[in-house]
């Protein structure tokens, strides 16, 4: 990614003259194949026919217990990663609380939604019903509302544990636009296709990711190749030897079969025709996993080593997208009579 700080203009209110896309990775671990799979790789391969906005949500990193030490070298890891996957130029990557536009445009926005919104969404009502939550969490939906409409961003990517908040910005957008008039364009939550769900090597039954219960069952952008063939050839299978893509029924072999697939850009139902057993779908598994994260960690050892080329490109994401968050935050001052 260069560091020339080139603009990318946004109309000052309303539809941009292309779709304009935005991706959120929160750095509370490392990023892995589920995340590359489902999120990362259909970013980048949009890119040229996408306006495409990544960004490293570190605010949202503190609605829970975190150590601000840990929490500052996983921004930079990840924001390392996305730009070793494959960022281009003209994409706009940047890290969240580089940018004060979304904490001020998430205040005005909590100044259109009512408390019983923001308390019915579900990871809010699940969470604060086990243990104490912070208040951020409650909030936090407004924030990432805050983070899509700064963008005038058409079409968000998110799992169904998320659409809810997407919802949740639309409604806000909305409601924002009539009591106040047109300031905001109204997003749309769009799902990834195969591989959306990469689910845990140890339980296939959970996703990779969250709900996975240990390391054992995740492989990592940057784990090396042993790594990778061990974790795979501990993956559970199934019941039988027979290599049939049937996620009900067969849920261990499903699961590595749809990550080959979506490792090779195929379909899992094709790619089980080629193997006789178990052993053969894991090697030909490592292999691919392996193919598929090389050019990622030999670019992202290149990048870590220069820390001022990753701190320009940092500065540079920052500039870029102040500058046009600043115009959202504008409008909707004015808007709201500021």
């Amino acid at each position: 990614m260069s560091t020339a700080t080139t603009t990318i203009t946004a109309p000052a209110v309303g539809p941009t003259t292309t779709t304009r896309r935005l991706s959120g990775f929160k750095p509370t671990g490392r990023l892995h194949l589920g995340n590359y799979l489902g999120a990362i790789r259909p970013t980048l391969d949009a890119q040229r026919t996408i306006d495409s906005v990544m960004m490293i949500a570190d605010l949202h990193a503190l609605t829970a217990e975190h150590d601000p030490d840990r929490l500052r070298q996983l921004t930079t890891e990840v924001l390392a990663t996305l730009i070793a996957a494959g960022t281009a130029p003209t994409t706009l990557c940047y890290v969240q609380s580089d940018v004060p536009e979304h904490a001020e445009l998430h205040y005005l926005l909590e100044c259109a939604t009512g408390y019983g919104e923001a308390a019915r969404m579900i990871q809010f009502k699940e969470r604060s019903a086990q243990q104490p939550v912070r208040l951020s969490l409650l909030t936090y939906p407004v924030l990432m509302a805050a983070d899509i409409l700064l963008h005038d961003a058409d079409e968000v990517p998110v799992g169904e544990d998320q659409r809810q908040h997407v919802e949740l910005a639309r409604d806000v957008a909305n409601r924002f636009n009539t009591k106040y008039g047109k300031t905001f364009l109204v997003p749309r939550a769009v799902h990834p296709g195969l591989a959306a769900r990469v689910m845990d090597f140890a339980d296939p039954t959970g996703k990779m990711g969250k709900s996975s219960t240990s390391d054992a069952g995740m492989i990592y952008l940057l784990d090396d190749p042993d790594t990778v063939r061990r974790k795979v050839m501990r993956a559970v299978t199934d019941a039988g030897g027979e290599v049939t893509y049937d996620p009900e029924r067969k849920p261990g072999v499903s699961n590595l079969l749809e990550i080959l697939a979506a490792c090779e850009r195929d379909e899992p139902d094709v790619v089980a025709l080629r193997f006789d057993s178990y052993a053969q779908l894991k090697d030909a598994l490592t292999q691919a996993i392996v193919d598929t994260l090389r050019p990622v960690q030999e670019r992202y050892r290149g990048i870590v080593t220069e820390r001022g080329l990753l701190d320009g490109i940092r500065r540079d994401g920052a500039e870029r997208a102040r500058d046009r968050a600043g115009r959202t935050v504008a409008r909707a001052k004015a808007a709201i009579g500021l």
